[in-house]
């Protein structure tokens, strides 16, 4: 983010830190296809340890994370189950149908982010050859459809055991685990350990250039590697670009909390203005959605468009709301320049 412009489109927007620029300039690297670049190797044993899982896979997107866990875990004409607003339902160009032959059965994503037990259990097919078969839940921490809302502990240990109990699997779309581990307080191993796969990302809030993470079992990742050949994601030289994602690992995971208290200070200064409602209990991580109220004459294109030309950037998520994201490159000293242009643009 520019001394001229402030982004709160996304925490995609971060740029990498001077330290990860320095480790990238000096990452000893080697053939990541032949598995011989020691910064990979690095960052994938040091991921895997730090979810608690055996081994891990570096790929470059976190949209590559999810669908190579997929089609790691599901054949065609298998289903996953996944969230009406999930990021692998909407926002992944249908990819596990496109590229698998995959079919997802979307429920309802509730305020709390969360799917419903029962309705999990019910969306899983018997043995009937009229069906796809159920292969895998998908969930989402945080939910990005819900305000980055962090999913509790007890209630993955209960999708989990749902899922086992029925010889189904569960992956965990975590592009924002270490925003849910901040919220909740709880060690990101202890949010995974149900899993069966978990992605998750260090080009979002941890500031990394580029990449993500598919971790879980040994055998697990070694059929990974296989899928990710055949969607291109093998990488050479891929050191330059690890080495950052070890500081983001490392390093920035310690820095969300004040990503979250400027969340919640801005929702409370936005709050306050004529026009615009905000749920202030939805604020738990590092997102807030922003509701225009019905007598607001306004649209969210126009409060955008006007916004922007004040030098904050926050894209409409849907007719009457828009989407802020607060990152490591948005300070507390921004929160009054984006209230002022708020209000002017509302104006």
């Amino acid at each position: 983010m520019d001394m001229e412009t402030i982004d709160l489109r996304s925490d995609t927007v971060t740029f990498p830190t001077p330290a990860m620029r320095r480790a990238m300039a000096e990452a000893p690297v080697g053939d990541d296809v032949y598995g011989e670049d020691p910064t990979v190797n690095t960052l994938q044993e040091q991921a895997a340890a730090r979810l608690g899982k055996e081994a891990a896979l570096f790929v470059p997107s976190g949209t590559m994370a999810n669908i190579t866990a997929i089609l790691t875990q599901c054949a065609r004409g298998d289903e996953i189950i996944v969230g009406d607003k999930a990021h692998v339902f909407l926002y992944e160009a249908g990819n596990p149908a496109t590229l698998g032959g995959v079919h997802s059965r979307p429920l309802p994503v509730q305020p709390d982010g969360t799917l419903a037990l029962d309705a999990i259990e019910d969306a899983i097919r018997g043995n009937d050859s009229h069906f796809p078969i159920t292969r895998l839940i998908c969930l989402e921490n945080t939910q990005a459809g819900v305000a980055g809302a962090p999913l509790p502990l007890a209630y993955i240990n209960a999708v989990a055991d749902l899922a086992h109990s029925h010889g189904i699997g569960l992956h965990i779309d975590g592009a924002r685990l270490f925003n849910a581990a901040t919220a909740t307080h709880c060690d990101v191993r202890d949010l995974v350990a149900g899993a069966d796969s978990v992605s998750f990302c260090l080009s979002k809030a941890l500031c990394a250039p580029v990449g993500s993470l598919v971790v879980g079992s040994k055998a697990f990742i070694t059929k990974a590697h296989r899928v990710r050949k055949v969607l291109g994601g093998g990488m050479r030289q891929a050191g330059i670009l690890a080495a950052a994602g070890l500081i983001a690992l490392n390093e920035m995971p310690d820095h969300l909390a004040e990503d979250h208290e400027n969340a919640r200070l801005l929702a409370t200064e936005l709050a306050s203005i004529p026009g615009l409602a905000i749920d202030l209990k939805q604020v738990q991580t590092n997102m807030l959605f922003i509701k225009l109220t019905d007598d607001c004459p306004h649209d969210v294109r126009s409060i955008s468009d006007r916004l922007g030309t004040q030098g904050v950037r926050i894209n409409p998520n849907g007719k009457r709301q828009l989407r802020a994201v607060t990152h490591n490159g948005f300070k507390r000293e921004h929160i009054p320049a984006v209230v002022a242009a708020f209000g002017k643009a509302l104006a």
